[in-house]
């Protein structure tokens, strides 16, 4: 006949492994030293033995919920737990009561709010009041940026701690804990170990459960090498949700590294992105915009290549017309750079709409009416085909405004044939003087 402690036995063996190694205190916490390390900002909160509200930021498998129980069990704080995703008004209402109850008996809550982005304004709003009444102490996780997602006045009253991803020694850590749970290495060479933390990507859990998964594959005896781990695990997908802040990053990290002329980063972020399930012409879309933004007239020829690139995407399809996207990023990166176009439109736009009702000078109108040419349209204007050198040098603003100037090309590339014109007609202008 089994006994209780047969059963305890047995119910251990079959929790997960992320589970069973999940941190007993804050010293046990892996990766994340900037916070629990002796001088972190947790381990300072817990031994002034006041918690304030805060909002955990960082990426998945960082152990947020784990430290969000630790902190409780360390100032015996009560312990509830909801999901955003799970969660509604009534869910919310019901919390907050038996908070308030288990203040009146004098105890107050730990309420840890998992992807707490989820809640919509006001019902982020509705923490408010218990927050500031200190019914319950929150403790809110999310993988987003917290600036866009959450509410002003529930950051006014929080304080975020930025999580962050498991480096490699961390991860290794992480490693050598569960082959130490295990009682046995992990069947795998040198090199796909280290491919192994790779795969990983940062995530601590993750880690764990890619071991696991070897752990069970492994017939006694066997050891993995790269192309068999990779088989085994079936790789794990990239972290990137193309909603989020994921998306966002690759972008941005994409766009600079082109934008700084490193070809090779441009490649990496853009292989990145694609790997991870990005649509194809979105980056075509991305790299149109890079052309006329950071390119622009120092080579007119990068609009025309990156319009091509996305044309034979299109005919080609994947995975052949990937190749015409690297192409596309590999010229964009190593095209001389220019934003004068860009400068001067935005210019342009703040002038057209301070200054959006002045009328041009009558000497460029047209004069289809008597009227109108008794009024003086057209009078006075010269036809610059017929002036020497093609050029009157005329002015062509509202007379109110008088001349602006928004174009200032840099000395590269081909805009360094356009400022020899803009140069030279400069000249000429001043010579002639604006009639």
């Amino acid at each position: 006949m089994s006994s209780l402690f047969d059963h305890a036995g047995v119910a251990d063996a079959i929790r997960p492994l992320a589970d069973r190694l999940r941190p007993k205190c804050l010293a046990e916490v892996s990766g994340q030293e900037h916070l629990t390390g002796p001088d972190g900002a947790l381990t300072r909160m817990i031994e002034a033995k006041s918690l304030g509200s805060m909002i955990f930021w960082g990426p998945p498998g960082t152990g947020k919920t784990t430290v969000a129980r630790l902190l409780s069990r360390e100032t015996d704080l009560y312990f509830e737990q909801i999901s955003a995703i799970f969660s509604g008004v009534a869910d919310l209402k019901k919390v907050f009561e038996a908070a308030r109850m288990r203040r009146e008996q004098g105890r107050q809550t730990l309420l840890f709010v998992d992807e707490i982005h989820r809640f919509n304004r006001s019902q982020q709003d509705s923490f408010l009041p218990v927050m500031e009444d200190g019914t319950i102490v929150l403790v809110g996780a999310t993988t987003e940026n917290p600036s866009f997602e959450l509410n002003a006045a529930l950051l006014s009253r929080a304080r975020v701690l930025t999580f962050k991803s498991h480096d490699e020694a961390s991860l290794a850590s992480l490693l050598g804990r569960a082959e130490a749970e295990m009682g046995k290495p992990l069947p795998v060479d040198e090199e796909a170990r280290a491919l192994l933390l790779t795969l990983a990507d940062g995530d601590g859990r993750a880690i764990l459960t890619l071991s696991e998964e070897v752990w069970r594959a492994a017939r006694d005896g066997e050891l993995f090498d790269s192309a068999q781990l990779l088989n085994v695990v079936q790789r794990r997908a990239p972290i990137y949700d193309k909603g989020q802040d994921g998306h966002y990053n690759l972008i941005s990290a994409l766009h600079k590294s082109i934008r700084g002329s490193d070809p090779d980063a441009a490649l990496y972020y853009m292989c990145r992105m694609l790997d991870a399930g990005e649509d194809p012409l979105f980056v075509a879309r991305r790299f149109v915009r890079m052309a006329v933004e950071d390119i622009g007239l120092a080579d007119p020829q990068a609009l025309v290549v990156c319009n091509a690139a996305k044309d034979a995407y299109d005919f080609l399809g994947s995975p052949e017309g990937e190749l015409a996207l690297a192409n596309a990023c590999i010229y964009l990166a190593t095209a001389p750079k220019s934003n004068g176009a860009y400068v001067a439109y935005k210019a342009a736009v703040r002038d057209a709409k301070a200054n959006g009702s002045l009328l041009p000078p009558k000497h460029i109108l047209n004069a289809p009416t008597k009227l109108m040419s008794q009024e003086g349209y057209g009078d006075g204007y010269r036809y610059d085909h017929d002036e020497p050198d093609a050029f009157s040098g005329q002015n062509y603003f509202p007379e109110k405004m008088g001349r602006r100037r928004y174009y200032a090309p840099p000395d590269r590339g081909f805009e360094r044939e356009i400022n020899k014109r803009l140069q030279y007609w400069t000249k000429l202008r001043e010579e002639r003087g604006e009639k």
